[in-house]
């Protein structure tokens, strides 16, 4: 038998890329580290035939074989373990095991990747990134390197500034984005990427006002903002413009602040498009009930002081007709309560919770235009919540957290 012939050097040559094809097909990973922890989702992704040689591993590698996510094998490398094998990933902390496992992969004519020496290696693992359906994938040498290239031109893709944006996948519909609590950054990497695509952006006052700045010019901006006891685009309208835009053809997103099925009305537009034929895709975002509070240092659960928490919408107080809410109930559990739209009905709240049984020395939280450059923090009870709110001018939009995880982090986040 002739020996197999040394690969060349890596020095000065450009590496050939190509997409395997794994799915079905073996694939052998030596080493069960943090390395081989990186690896092997996108591994697990490409639905191959996997087999984890390494006698421990990392505890996210355990439970990747504990899902049968992979097959493990729980020893040393033996040689012969690449038999049968389209590629194979050398990841351990071994110089001799790793340069085993390269001599065999030379032998059988196995592509294989490795960790420590990629001049030793017959496959370079690239940084790749996805969005919308296409692999980016970099090879420069450098894994730093290669991780920046990746990291810019997927951003790129996501936030719509590389002109490949203009090549989108679908066609006229509907997107209801939850936009996050205020600060731009916070929302969805899918919620931007659907922005940037946009014929049509249907927004409200609580949605991220930046990111309007980015759209292109030929972006038409709907204003459907409704201010309390001021000027608001009525939901019928609201529902019957995205119907009328989508059915003209039009890629239309819908930008809601916090989600948009948490007291966003997101369901009756959804069940309006539904109903005009439409398709719909939702986006959920990051609600303001739980990362408002967060971001003024309040955690609305907390190990041995709460087990649940509690979102309520203050849009109509405990004595409106209207009010679905059983206040009673809501006085008596022991966690958190959270109130949204609650600032001018917060006295009559007060009063109810007190009244049905919660102390009037429970800690109280009021956070105003939270997640932004203007957010701020007012502090009471719930006997003195309604003056204080009065006193230092609050305004909406604000979240209001009744309960003692509003003191649990106060030492922490003390100036």
């Amino acid at each position: 038998m002739t020996a197999p012939t040394p690969h060349p050097s890596t020095e000065g040559r450009t590496p050939y890329p190509v997409g395997l094809l794994l799915a079905g097909r073996r694939v052998v990973v030596v080493g069960g580290g943090q390395v081989a922890q990186r690896r092997l989702p996108a591994l697990i992704a490409s639905g191959a035939d996997l087999h984890l040689i390494s006698p421990a591993t990392t505890p996210a590698v355990q439970a990747m074989a504990d899902a049968s996510e992979l097959t493990w094998h729980a020893r040393p490398y033996r040689d012969g373990d690449l038999a049968d094998t389209w590629y194979a990933l050398v990841a351990t902390d071994d110089p001799a095991v790793n340069a085993a496992v390269s001599a065999e992969a030379e032998r059988e004519r196995v592509f294989c990747s490795r960790s420590d020496d990629a001049a030793a290696a017959t496959a370079w693992t690239p940084a790749s990134g996805r969005d919308a359906g296409a692999t980016v994938a970099v090879l420069t040498g450098d894994p730093r390197h290669s991780a920046a290239l990746r990291d810019a031109i997927v951003d790129g893709l996501r936030d719509g500034s590389l002109a490949a944006r203009q090549f989108r996948s679908h066609g006229a519909g509907v997107a209801l984005v939850g936009g996050g609590p205020g600060d731009p950054d916070l929302i969805t990497v899918r919620g931007r990427r659907l922005l940037a695509d946009a014929d049509v952006v249907v927004t409200d006052r609580l949605a991220p006002r930046e990111l309007l700045a980015e759209l292109p010019e030929h972006v038409e901006v709907i204003d459907a903002s409704k201010i309390p006891y001021g000027r608001f685009m009525a939901q019928e309208a609201i529902n019957r413009t995205l119907v009328e835009h989508a059915k003209a053809g039009k890629f239309v997103v819908r930008l809601k602040g916090g989600d948009p099925y948490v007291f966003g009305r997101g369901g009756e537009e959804l069940l309006a498009c539904a109903e005009a034929g439409l398709p719909v895709t939702v986006v959920p975002g990051i609600s303001s009930s739980i990362s408002v509070p967060a971001a003024a240092g309040v955690p609305v659960t907390h190990r041995g002081l709460t087990h649940e928490f509690t979102v309520i919408s203050g849009h109509v107080g405990p004595d409106d007709e209207r009010s679905l809410t059983n206040w009673e109930a809501a006085a008596r559990m022991s966690g958190t309560l959270v109130l949204l739209m609650a600032v001018d009905k917060i006295g009559a709240i007060a009063a109810r919770l007190v009244e049905y049984g919660r102390s009037a020395d429970t800690p109280v939280a009021i956070v105003q235009e939270g997640t932004t450059a203007a957010q701020r923090r007012v502090d009471a009870t719930l006997g003195t919540v309604a003056a204080v709110v009065e006193a230092e001018g609050v305004k909406p939009p604000a979240v209001i957290v009744v309960g003692d995880v509003v003191n649990v982090l106060a030492e922490a986040f003390r100036p």
